[in-house]
């Protein structure tokens, strides 16, 4: 039986099923253990995961008495978080996202690109340059404005090579994208985009062995990792010119709400509104894009993950504001629908966040493909509705990154 419980429960003989937090919180390669020895303990304590699900079948369970959190209970939870979001008014796209892919396609490259050369640049020791930063995000904001889903999907794939440059990519526009949500003027929209491009400067300097090593970091190489806000903070300061706004996101996007982040435990309102935006939006790219040490996690499970850990961890208006912009269901997701088949989101519609534009093309009946169709699910007189998120590796489809964007991708 799974109960969600608090650090302070935990005892060795526990099963650990599962952490209340991305894998960039803690220094385990796995998620799912027998604790051993009370060491393992420590450094969850010593970690900012404040909850754990564990597995009461498979190990210790808990005393007679203690208050725990079911799965249902903590569904409920994630659905009514969603559902606050769902309710609220969401800015529309100007254009289809088919429309905007390729152009976007263009622009990820470029920016790719600009990222790797200002990562060695900064590797080498020489100052950022500002200006090419701002030229990439104002093409960036110019794709975001047209269609937030096109350049935010595509950016969302990535190799394990090129992993720490896309990265900061996709934040860029996730922070465009959320800024324009939140209702800021164009001015705090462009610091917001040049402080998610620069964000994970810090990591320029980071041994690239540390960075994708594909088992358990030693106590040593997680305090490497998390000293890079520190270090791109003093990089950014060597510059001249640099954003206010992208000084303090660099230093702060790892803090959070509840004073568990670092590297200065801020908690509350010591935190701006521009690092707790950074937060959301560095957490869901780290956990839906694949690293060497993980695969990444289907979108729409991402955000159901992220509402299950948000008290505490995101401030509640941002991360709601977050989900209108990218959707409950955002693009890429694999889904079920009433009628029994599988669909993929390809874009989000009108001004629901439950009804999805998507494109239907395996039939789970027949367990076999069927010819794609684009469906509007808040089309009027729609039969179909969605049933379920689906794990994408339950079903194995090689190319369901080409089915939702329509396109030949590299290396795919």
């Amino acid at each position: 039986m799974l109960k969600r419980i608090g650090i302070e429960k935990l005892v060795v003989g526990m099963y650990l099923h599962e952490f209340c937090g991305s894998w960039m919180e803690h220094p385990f390669w796995r998620s799912s253990f027998v604790i051993r020895d009370s060491r393992e303990i420590d450094s969850i304590r010593a970690s900012s995961i404040r909850e754990v699900w564990i597995d009461a079948a498979k190990g210790v369970d808990l005393a007679p008495g203690e208050v725990v959190l079911s799965v249902a209970e903590s569904e409920l939870q994630v659905d009514a978080e969603l559902a606050t979001a769902a309710q609220a008014v969401r800015h529309i796209a100007r254009v289809p996202t088919a429309a905007e892919f390729s152009r976007a396609a263009k622009i990820v490259a470029r920016s790719r690109q600009a990222v790797t050369s200002m990562f060695e640049e900064a590797r080498l020791g020489m100052a950022v340059d500002a200006a090419g930063a701002r030229r990439v995000v104002e093409e960036i904001s110019d794709s975001v404005s047209r269609n937030a889903g096109a350049l935010i999907s595509l950016a969302r794939l990535k190799t394990a090579d090129d992993y720490t440059y896309m990265h900061s990519v996709a934040v860029c526009a996730l922070m465009v994208a959320l800024a324009r949500q939140l209702g800021l003027d164009e001015e705090q929209t462009r610091s917001a985009g040049i402080a998610g491009l620069l964000h994970d400067l810090g990591k320029a300097v980071i041994p690239i062995e540390v960075l994708n090593k594909p088992g358990k970091l030693t106590d040593d190489e997680f305090a490497i990792v998390k000293s890079h806000p520190e270090q791109g903070y003093r990089m950014l300061l060597q510059g001249s010119g640099v954003d206010p706004v992208a000084l303090d996101v660099v230093l702060h996007h790892h803090e959070k709400i509840d004073g568990s982040g670092y590297p200065k435990s801020a908690r509350g309102d010591e935190i701006s509104t521009f690092a707790r935006m950074s937060a959301v939006c560095d957490v869901y790219d780290a956990i839906t894009s694949n690293r060497p040490y993980k695969a990444g996690w289907d979108p729409a499970e991402s955000l159901r993950k992220m509402a299950e850990w948000s008290a505490g961890h995101f401030d509640a208006k941002v991360f709601q504001a977050f989900v209108r912009s990218i959707g409950i269901y955002p693009i890429g997701s694999l889904v079920l629908l009433s009628c029994g088949r599988l669909a993929v989101v390809t874009e989000q519609r009108g001004r629901s966040l439950l009804d999805p534009q998507v494109k239907v093309f395996f039939s789970t009946r027949s367990k076999t493909r069927i010819r794609p169709e684009v469906v509007d699910l808040a089309r009027p007189g729609c039969q179909y509705k969605i049933v379920s998120r689906e794990d994408p590796a339950k079903w194995n489809f090689p190319d369901l990154d080409e089915i939702w964007s329509g396109m030949r991708l590299p290396g795919r």
